[in-house]
């Protein structure tokens, strides 16, 4: 998952650029970068690191122009390298740069065909660049000195037809303006909105609304679905329908952890879909042990908290909080290697023992994805005096890899990918393992929006919504995934970036 940001100005944007991608933080803590366009010519600053180690002064001071995008990158399947930090650019034609967050599964086809018949060059293993390059072929291949938002159109319904899997994007054109596009059913997020000033009209494009909130744009709508729009330079906005087919199919995955929960993702309040994962939490204790004997309920911290305490609320149990957070340790399923994630869990997590002593404790997460992080937590909590504990999950068993640009990892190291939940409450030392069910996962999102019908859930049901994964595709992701390629991933980017430090300081 990635966060991305598009605006163009009547002044210089990359001051809210910076503040949007540090709001955006939670999506991408490996990398940031920031592309910024004055007259026909792009300045660029991207590396690893969080955004405020990425951008210092001096590379503010050169990031000029009145329209940009940025971006702050988990990777998935690719390399950590800073070479495949984004945006992305190429000089031809025009000069254009672009940002991506999302997953093309068949960006192997596509880096072929564009060298084989698009004779283009792709210098990374990252979708984006593919995506880049697709994009600016089919715009070359238009042949207009100046393309007109129609033409801009055309060429997105070219990459539609061309590429296949979850995607919202940013993109930037010299001389023109900006080009902002989701997939045909809307996997990913993207939202705009518009802020008005002295000189005019500003626009902004982004991952989540809060970007837009934070720098004072009010919201005018989620971009649907296939659909694209061009902001030109001036503040000209245009929008189209680029996608012969579409449907809104968001990632159920997005409510549960990945957004923030001040976002509305597709009208949908986050917080209020996550107060409803609480509730039907509760529900199900009642008819599956009406005669419970839960002392308390603490939320692991940050992402459940909301469900912890409306589950707390509707049983009539007390809410504590109970561990203390170190907010300086990242997302611990992302991290390459198991012992890496087991030291990260217990410098992330301390226990308050008193909340804990003689008492039957019901733990609630967001999610669980390895259940290394679960199961530390429950060691925890006995050592700190539990008498039981208990474990809910927000979200419904995760049993496969997510292919549209989550970094979920190879479906055999997904704990619960082949167990029962009474094995994964075996497998994390819990007395009692509870799980959301998806039908009312599903409900929780779709009660504050019922125009959405469908969703991306595959992650917990193995149904990938664009139908066109294939069981070799899901073979070569689980291959690129283990713990095993991603710490070899690992050690050729550090070479990598080695190097590159090196040369730096030469």
């Amino acid at each position: 998952m990635c966060g991305i940001v598009g605006i163009v100005a009547k002044s210089f944007v990359n001051q809210t650029i910076f503040d949007t991608l540090t709001v955006l933080q939670h999506r991408g803590q490996d990398a940031a970068g920031m592309v910024t366009c004055e007259g026909n010519r792009f300045f660029l600053r991207k590396d690893n690191g969080l955004v405020n180690e990425v951008f210092r002064t001096r590379h503010m001071k050169k990031l000029n122009g009145n329209m940009g995008i940025g971006h702050v990158r988990y990777p998935t399947a690719g390399s950590s390298s800073s070479a495949e930090a984004q945006p992305f650019y190429v000089n031809s034609p025009y000069g254009i740069a672009l940002a991506h967050n999302g997953n093309l599964t068949n960006s192997e086809k596509l880096a072929d065909e564009i060298f084989r018949e698009d004779l283009r060059h792709v210098n990374t293993t990252s979708d984006s660049e593919v995506l880049l390059n697709v994009f600016a072929h089919e715009l070359q291949q238009l042949g207009k000195l100046v393309p007109s938002a129609d033409d801009i159109f055309q060429v997105v319904a070219r990459v539609h037809q061309r590429c296949e899997g979850g995607y919202a994007v940013v993109t930037m054109i010299t001389g023109q303006g900006l080009v902002a596009f989701r997939d045909p059913f809307g996997i990913r997020p993207l939202i705009y909105g518009k802020r008005e000033t002295e000189d005019g009209t500003e626009y902004m494009v982004s991952s989540e609304s809060v970007a837009l909130d934070t720098a004072g744009f009010e919201i005018i709508r989620d971009v649907a679905p296939g659909e694209a729009i061009f902001i030109s330079q001036d503040g000209e906005i245009s929008t189209k329908q680029c996608a012969s087919k579409s449907t809104l199919a968001p990632c159920l995955f997005e409510y549960v952890y990945l957004a923030r929960p001040d976002s509305i993702l597709d009208d949908v309040p986050v917080h209020n879909s996550r107060m409803a994962m609480g509730v039907k939490l509760a529900d199900k204790v009642r008819r599956e042990r009406p005669d419970h004997d839960i002392d308390v309920i603490m939320p692991i911290p940050d992402t459940s908290r909301t469900a912890a305490l409306e589950m707390a609320k509707s049983l009539g149990v007390t809410y504590r909080e109970g561990f203390i957070k170190n907010r300086y340790i990242g997302r611990t399923f992302i991290m390459p290697g198991q012992t890496q994630r087991k030291k990260s869990v217990r410098q992330k997590l301390n226990p308050i023992s008193v909340e804990f002593k003689g008492k039957v404790v019901m733990l609630v997460d967001d999610s669980i994805v390895r259940g290394t992080t679960s199961a530390q937590i429950v060691e925890m909590a006995y050592q700190a005096g539990a008498r039981k504990v208990y474990f809910a999950s927000a979200a419904p068993e995760v049993r496969f890899p997510n292919v549209f640009g989550i970094d979920m990892p190879s479906a055999q190291e997904l704990i619960a990918h082949g167990r029962t939940p009474e094995e994964v409450g075996e497998a994390i030392g819990c007395d009692w393992m509870l799980y959301q069910d998806l039908e009312d996962l599903k409900d929780c999102v779709t009660q504050f929006n019922s125009s959405i019908r469908e969703f991306d859930t595959c992650v917990f049901d193995g149904e990938y919504v664009t139908g066109t994964v294939t069981r070799d595709y899901l073979d070569s992701i689980n291959a690129k995934r283990n713990d095993d390629a991603k710490a070899s991933r690992e050690d050729e980017a550090d070479q990598g970036n080695e190097s590159a430090n090196l040369h730096k300081a030469f």
